[in-house]
């Protein structure tokens, strides 16, 4: 498998996602810009990442600019033809303005920005990226304004119907409960995939949760999964 990570103005956790991929799980990592389109070199087995951020300054909405780049026009044709992606933070928020994920991400509920360890758990064993870790809490940090995920009641019935929910917010021992949700997300839903499992979002960053010099590992074994299950 290999990885490419989209920088667009105003990302700024490209360069943990490379080195989390490069450095610690040892994985070939390649860099793509905005305004670039070529993705010849990935074929349906590899994996596109959507870096957090403030991509184009988050002006409009989240990731609302973000979705006409020209680089964004090649990986909504990328998968569409079955390739992965991978959305954190502001990248799950680029996800769902371009389409490719259901719902919108919303201010948190408390309409502060939130910077801090959490924990979540999958309950979903259909999806490469959740296989090897579901049903284990996994503590992970997040760091975003607007990452309250919200859709209308037929929406949400369709995510947990198709298995689409792959992570929701938990406390440390993995009960999903209202304290442990720290912005408010509808029923606890901190990442979702799309209908073919072949797109990935999640507001929480495991990038830096990826190697011990940072107290924490936890990140590490949701992309381990993503390529043990490739």
């Amino acid at each position: 498998m290999k990885f490419g990570v989209v920088t667009f103005p105003g990302s700024n956790c490209d360069q943990d996602m490379l080195d989390a991929l490069q450095y610690d799980l040892n994985q070939e990592v390649i860099s793509l810009w905005h305004k670039d389109k070529d993705l010849s070199m990935f074929g349906t087995e590899d994996c596109i990442l959507l870096p957090g951020g403030f991509s184009y300054g988050d002006y409009l909405r989240c990731g609302a600019i973000a979705k006409f780049s020209p680089m964004m026009q090649s990986v909504i044709e990328f998968a569409n033809k079955g390739g992965r992606v991978i959305g954190v933070c502001n990248g799950f928020q680029i996800l769902c303005e371009a389409g490719l994920l259901p719902g919108a991400l919303l201010k948190n509920q408390n309409q502060q920005f939130i910077c801090k360890n959490i924990y979540m758990k999958s309950e979903n064993l259909h999806t490469s990226i959740t296989k090897d870790v579901a049903g284990r809490p996994l503590m992970i940090p997040i760091a975003h304004g607007e990452g309250r995920y919200h859709a209308d009641e037929a929406t949400l019935d369709e995510l947990f119907k198709h298995n689409q929910v792959i992570f929701r917010y938990c406390d440390e021992f993995g009960n999903i409960i209202e304290d442990a949700n720290p912005n408010g997300a509808i029923r606890n839903i901190a990442g979702i995939s799309n209908k073919e499992k072949n797109v990935f979002g999640m507001m929480p960053h495991p990038e830096r949760a990826s190697n011990e010099l940072l107290g924490n590992r936890d990140g590490q074994l949701i992309f381990q999964s993503l390529i043990n299950n490739n």
